[in-house]
């Protein structure tokens, strides 16, 4: 499994047509699933319970997955306390419920390894003066770090002579943003941020001030938060719009991903499409049934990854509803599912898919 990964990174994660990459998925799944059921107790219980004569899958749709809000109920690991490095935790208010996913070594390495390989083909090899539009006192805490931290320390492993922007009121540092921009004004920059983060605490401000910024040398990546946008009528296509008009920035680019399967992200492409690399995949679900619908059709998201190795993540039913639009035949060039992220599953049907698992705590 690792071996496979390794030969992966050598490549270009968005070269790889469905048949070739189908076969290499199929097979890292199907030895994951086999590990995580011989080191994670409540895992076996949980595969046990609902797939009792699974062997192995002779295809991607029919390797057992788990509802990602499994990971709010119980600790799912399949490591021991002494191997875990590191613990992720979901975003989430202090009455809720968060993940809990814990990693080692050799999962966060080849996490950050994976991320590489796919925003290398955004950014490019070199590592580039980077601005970060939040505040630094989110990784105060090394061991534990929620999924804006962990989005946040992943991606500045991309960047250089870092630049956090808010300062822990979260406020622009106008006179540290004018230097940076000035140091760098003939370099391209990168900026992270999330979404909604930067909407509330770097756009409104900027357009509520007399301050004028450039960023037209600049390329942008940010995820999370598209409820609260939405709330507001701010779609992707408005975020761009008003960004630009703000900033003169025109590379952005979002991402869809998770803290439960952090480095596996899906990079938007240029035609406004997230595209699933050969590590991960994503399949759509019927609300109803849960069996795979064909492209074109809204259901509920499944994500895939062949990563997640110190916990049973590598195959989860999401609570998102999404549409596959095609494979390997997007106008960008990039092989794979290309698709998008259409809101969240309304609540009843959110219970309806957490309550089919129920039995995992009762000893099944």
């Amino acid at each position: 499994m690792i071996t496979e990964i390794e030969n992966l990174l050598n490549e270009n994660p968005y070269h790889f047509p469905a048949k070739d990459k189908k076969s290499v998925l199929l097979e890292a799944l199907n030895q994951l699933t086999q590990f995580h059921k011989n080191n994670c107790r409540d895992y076996k219980r949980i595969i046990n319970g609902i797939y009792p004569d699974f062997k192995q899958a002779t295809q991607i749709e029919d390797i057992p997955y788990i509802p990602v809000r499994l990971f709010k109920e119980y600790d799912l690991r399949s490591i021991s306390t002494e191997e875990t490095i590191r613990t992720l935790t979901s975003s989430g208010t202090t009455s809720q419920k968060v993940s809990k996913i814990f990693l080692d070594k050799i999962t966060a390495l080849y996490q950050t390894k994976v991320l590489a390989s796919i925003l290398k083909t955004f950014l490019g090899k070199q590592r580039l003066p980077m601005l970060i539009l939040d505040s630094k006192h989110i990784l105060s805490n090394p061991e534990h770090f929620s999924a804006r931290g962990a989005g946040i320390l992943g991606l500045s492993n991309f960047g250089r002579d870092h630049l956090y922007l808010l300062n822990e009121d979260m406020q622009i540092d106008f006179p540290a943003l004018e230097n940076f921009l000035q140091r760098y004004k003939n370099h391209k920059i990168f900026v992270f941020g999330f979404t909604f983060m930067i909407w509330q605490y770097f756009y409104q401000p900027l357009l509520q001030s007399t301050q004028k910024i450039d960023l037209s040398n600049a390329l942008l990546i940010h995820s999370g938060g598209w409820k609260k946008l939405t709330e507001q009528a701010v779609d992707n296509k408005t975020f761009k719009k008003c960004l630009n008009t703000q900033t003169k920035i025109n590379d952005i680019y979002n991402f869809y991903g998770m803290v439960e399967q952090v480095g596996s992200i899906f990079m938007e492409c240029e035609q406004g499409y997230l595209h699933a690399p050969v590590f991960s995949d994503i399949l759509i679900r019927s609300l109803d049934s849960r069996m795979v619908i064909p492209h074109g059709e809204k259901g509920v998201v499944e994500v895939i990854s062949m990563l997640p190795k110190s916990y049973p993540g590598h195959a989860l039913l999401t609570e998102d509803l999404g549409m596959i639009h095609g494979e390997d035949d997007c106008l960008c060039g990039r092989k794979g599912k290309y698709f998008e992220i259409l809101g969240r599953i309304p609540k009843a049907e959110m219970r309806g898919c957490s309550d089919t698992h129920a039995y995992s705590s009762s000893g099944a």
